[in-house]
């Protein structure tokens, strides 16, 4: 199986790609290269492993929450590249592949939203399984409520916001990563299972997670409102 993943969500975009158990990745730094850059970049990893856009199982990338510019460009790259090899996609949350970063446990995933606002999810860790245990919300820095327990923190929205979140909740932190960002690497890892179970959607039928607004479109569901694709 190869899964071919895109995780542009935040400032350091990454493309990672998974043969088998092994991932090869690229990261790229700057949104404004991400699109002079990307296609490049997949271009060069594929001929560095050997691989044809029409030997790829999937294209899977960070569906968000995070920034609008980058979460359209992983969906329209990914949906280019599905539609001419004739293959599916896989819409994989961000904060998820976040939190797989933290290890084992319950895992609080955060990134700043700019406008003291965070985006966060919290979800149980066990290996390679990521599962959530309340879904992904954006609210001011200074209302984030956590359920009992200890967690681990991780995310941007650490270093963004260290006083007002650790001042708040430090009692219920097991440890807090400021430092990691949402990866390719993650994203193809948890597509990986899902491609094998048949999860994947048309690329027309890519979602992307808009947390702010409380609403996730696919390109069909974009054109119906007027909207481009």
């Amino acid at each position: 199986m190869n899964v071919l993943s895109l995780e542009t969500s935040c400032e350091q975009a990454s493309i990672a790609l998974l043969c088998g158990q092994d991932v090869r990745s690229v990261s790229l730094e700057g949104h404004s290269n991400h699109s002079e850059r990307i296609l490049q970049s997949i271009a060069s990893l594929l001929a560095d492993a050997g691989i044809r856009a029409r030997d790829l199982s999937a294209v899977a990338f960070g569906c968000g929450p995070g920034a609008f510019t980058g979460l359209r460009l992983a969906c329209g790259v990914a949906q280019g590249i599905a539609l001419g090899a004739g293959i599916g996609v896989l819409p994989i949350d961000s904060l998820a592949a976040l939190a797989l970063q933290g290890g084992e446990g319950k895992v609080l995933a955060a990134t700043d939203a700019r406008m003291e606002e965070v985006y966060f999810a919290g979800f149980q860790v066990r290996g390679s399984r990521v599962s959530p245990l309340f879904e992904a919300r954006c609210v001011p820095a200074a209302a984030l409520e956590l359920m009992e327990g200890e967690w681990l923190g991780i995310g941007s929205a650490f270093r963004a916001y260290p006083d007002v979140l650790q001042g708040r909740l430090g009692e219920r932190f097991r440890g807090i990563d400021a430092d990691k960002v949402p990866r390719a690497e993650e994203v193809a890892r948890l597509a990986a299972p899902r491609v094998l179970g048949g999860e994947c959607v048309s690329p027309e039928e890519a979602a992307l997670l808009y947390v702010r607004d409380k609403v996730a479109y696919t390109t069909a569901e974009r054109l119906a409102r007027g909207g481009k694709a």
